[in-house]
């Protein structure tokens, strides 16, 4: 459980960068997501989670 906190932690440190660093760009890129089609952003989102179970499963303990 503790290391799911501080991989949660880390995260959220990742996650939150881009909007701190350059809230301007974040406003502009979330205006030209709403532009793309919902199945491309399901896409996008499904290989992210692959890659992400793949390292995963790659670099675990």
């Amino acid at each position: 459980m503790k290391l799911f906190f501080c991989l949660l932690g880390l995260l959220l440190i990742v996650e939150g960068l881009p909007y701190f660093a350059f809230p301007h760009k974040m406003k502009k890129w979330i205006a030209t997501m709403q532009e793309i089609p919902n199945t491309h952003l399901r896409v996008m989102g499904l290989l992210a989670m692959g890659l992400g179970l793949v390292l995963t499963y790659f670099f675990r303990e």
